[in-house]
């Protein structure tokens, strides 16, 4: 019986203490952005709309009346959280339309379809990406991060860059990570084809590409009216963990629930998405990186404009952009 008892103090305790730390993220972590900018009359796209951090930016984006494209690979799940999204908001202008990041042909067709359709654009919400992805090549032969997290929506951005310029002031917004400090553009093997896979390393080289890439976008279409920021939401718990804390059965539901705990919601995780896509102090501001919804410095590794410029021009070569 003493055993018994002891398991059963032992199990109380423990649930005792994280209850105490998912009572602590929800109610003491308060970062949340309180702007109540009303977007009747504006049009969004957001990649990856149908779950995580995606969903919740259209979710709320779509309560503020604006009409919301849902771009996702995965129709049928993009049409559940559409359908949700609807019956919560009471908004019915939300839409899905199919768009692969992984396929130049899909993001072509996609941004061809908004741009002969839709007769506004105000707001692209950059945000679908894998994470520490195993080796895997996209349908153009691009590494998984670099072409999913990246390259698709270096392409998507500057096929959308004119409509966006049309109904400025306008702005882009790149999620990436800030492990991004960590990251290396290697141009010798920037498709990570020649050496020994490490998905950590390809995932932290796409993160500093996009914010390479923010900082040139603003040199490229200067005086366009549009705008570009990035920002890192912080560490969130969304579907991109199938990868880590997800990949395998034990770290699913022994660490995951755990780990839980400790990370942000995907509806936290959405607050800094939504200040830099609608705070009224950021308007006109180009090339800004917020992280946790806190204006930081651009790390000296993305800071070197002749190796920005490189890449700008790799991205437009590979990706078959026209300008």
């Amino acid at each position: 019986m003493s055993f018994m008892r002891t398991v059963t103090v032992a199990l109380t305790g423990a649930a005792g203490i994280y209850g105490g730390l998912v009572l602590y993220r929800e109610y003491f972590v308060k970062a949340q952005y309180t702007g109540n900018e009303q977007l009747f009359g504006k049009t969004a796209i957001v990649t990856g709309a149908n779950t995580g951090i995606g969903r919740e930016v259209a979710h709320d984006l779509a309560r503020r009346g604006a009409r919301v494209i849902m771009a996702c690979r995965d129709m049928k799940k993009c049409e559940e959280a559409r359908e949700k999204i609807v019956a919560d908001s009471f908004n019915t202008n939300v839409v899905c339309r199919e768009c692969d990041l992984a396929s130049i042909e899909s993001i072509q067709n996609f941004a061809e379809q908004i741009n002969k359709d839709e007769k506004y654009l105000h707001l692209l919400i950059n945000n679908a990406g894998v994470m520490w992805h195993p080796s895997k090549l996209t349908k153009d032969g691009f590494e998984q991060h670099l072409g999913v997290n990246y390259l698709g929506h270096f392409l998507l951005t500057n096929l959308l860059v004119e409509k966006l310029s049309k109904c400025s002031p306008s702005r882009i917004v790149n999620l990436t990570s800030s492990m991004y400090k960590r990251g290396q553009i290697d141009f010798d093997d920037l498709n990570n084809s020649k050496k020994t896979f490490n998905a950590k390393i390809a995932y932290e080289q796409a993160a500093l590409a996009i914010v390479i890439a923010t900082q040139e976008f603003c040199r490229q279409y200067p005086n366009s009216g549009v705008t570009a920021t990035c920002v890192n939401p912080g560490i969130t718990r969304t579907d991109i963990a199938r990868h880590t804390i997800d990949k395998s059965f034990f770290s699913r539901v022994i660490i995951g629930p755990l780990l839980k705990a400790f990370m942000k919601t995907p509806m936290q995780g959405a607050q800094a998405v939504l200040q830099c896509a609608l705070d009224p102090k950021l308007e006109g501001q180009c090339g800004k990186y917020f992280s946790d919804m806190k204006e930081e410095p651009v790390g000296a590794n993305a800071k070197n404009d002749k190796d920005a410029k490189r890449l700008w021009l790799i991205s437009e070569r590979w990706t078959r952009l026209k300008k």
